[in-house]
């Protein structure tokens, strides 16, 4: 399987540092001139013009070049709406799509917080930025690069003053900062006095890539690099990335939360069990134990992403009085799995069922039908539930093989 490698650990990462080491890595340019021309149509925008030249020092890179004249736009929504109209004018995907609006969600929420007299006098608010997001997803896509497993090391953040509007802080960047705590990512050390990575690379990195300590087991095929515009000693920060092959097996972060619960009845448990799975859990389960005093115990574990966890602990301390909650986010191996919905006949009568297909290796090891849509058809049919789902799974291949 395709994996794509962001590695910003001595460099850091910017915008256009991952869209030159991805022309770098590709070879591609066109459509980033296509995009520069859908942004310079923007209102407002009079020029908008990209150029990629190549520059050596030390290492042979791509850096990325921009002239920009525009008129700032005023808030946060016309910027969403800009970038919205650039979408539809460049064709991006639909996931792709997605995958922008959560960065630019990220810039603005984090500048939000840092400057809550409104973010419009920052740098977020520029055409540039549009391009920043919406470069290295165009490049992605047009390389395969998009859905396949994506993954990143601690990014360098820099040090040295940054400036903001009232004055200068000491780095790193604390937009960069703030979304890297938003979304929990390991950073690594820098001793450079200069600001490495930009509040617009840690949004990308935060939602393309999953962060961990080491490169992942790979076969690499080839290698981009992407040079910033500032230099330390005359020397360019470097962005390298990495397109390799990895097993077919999917890499994601998932949080489990822990809680060790005593001197509860069972029905506080079950109820406090709907009440997770209603908000979005994965999967929630009790463990026995023995604590402290030896005491039994219940170690109550929740599986869930980085999105709901913090609803759940609201949730966990509401139903069941627990003082304090174990959070620790983990990698975990997964076949790749699909969904779709299928008709299936049961006693004479058709319905859709949902089911979730894994794969391994070009294989099919899973086909699993929804519960809940098997439990509503033996209740609206008043036929026992096993009944139904052996109807429906031996139509399932049948299905399948159409």
């Amino acid at each position: 399987m395709k994996t794509l490698l962001i590695d910003p650990r001595v460099g850091g990462i910017a915008g256009d540092m991952l869209v030159a080491a991805l022309v770098d890595l590709t070879g591609s340019t066109e459509p980033l001139f296509t995009l520069a021309g859908a942004i310079a149509a923007l209102p407002g925008c009079s020029t908008f013009d990209v150029s990629v030249t190549e520059t050596e020092n030390g290492i042979r890179a791509k850096r990325l070049s921009i002239e920009i004249a525009e008129e700032r736009s005023g808030s946060d929504g016309d910027l969403a709406a800009a970038m919205e109209e650039v979408i539809g004018a460049v064709g991006l995907s639909s996931r792709a799509a997605a995958t922008a609006r959560a960065v630019l969600t990220d810039l603005i929420e984090a500048e939000k917080r840092l400057h809550p007299a409104g973010f419009s006098r920052h740098t977020v608010a520029s055409a540039d930025t549009i391009f920043d997001i919406l470069g290295p997803l165009l490049l992605m896509e047009e390389a395969g690069l998009l859905g396949c497993p994506v993954y990143a090391t601690p990014p360098a953040l820099g040090g040295g003053t940054v400036p903001t509007g009232r004055g200068e802080v000491g780095g790193p960047a604390p937009a960069a900062l703030e979304i890297c705590a938003m979304h929990r990512i390991p950073i690594a050390e820098s001793a450079l006095a200069m600001e490495l990575t930009t509040p617009t690379g840690a949004a990308l990195l935060a939602n393309l890539a999953i962060v961990r300590d080491r490169f992942p087991a790979m076969v690499p095929t080839r290698i981009g690099y992407g040079a910033g515009t500032r230099e330390n000693n005359g020397r360019p920060n470097l962005l390298r990335i990495v397109e390799g092959e990895v097993g077919d097996l999917v890499e994601e972060r998932i949080v489990i939360l822990e809680t060790n619960l005593d001197d509860i009845t069972g029905e506080t448990v079950g109820y406090t069990f709907e009440r997770l799975f209603a908000a979005g859990a994965v999967d929630v389960f009790v463990t026995p134990a023995i604590g402290k005093k030896q005491r039994p115990v219940q170690v109550l574990s929740v599986i869930t992403d980085h999105a709901r966890y913090p609803d759940l602990i609201r949730i966990l301390m509401d139903e069941t009085g627990t003082l304090g909650v174990r959070v620790r986010e983990e990698p975990r191996l997964v076949a790749d799995r699909s969904r779709e919905a299928v008709e299936v006949a049961v006693a004479g009568q058709t319905f859709r069922v949902r089911v979730k297909t894994s794969c391994t290796g070009g294989r099919v090891v899973a086909v699993k039908p929804e519960y809940e849509d098997m439990k509503e058809i033996a209740l609206t049919l008043g036929i026992p539930f096993r009944q139904v789902a052996g109807e429906v799974h031996r139509q399932i291949p049948a299905v399948r093989n159409e």
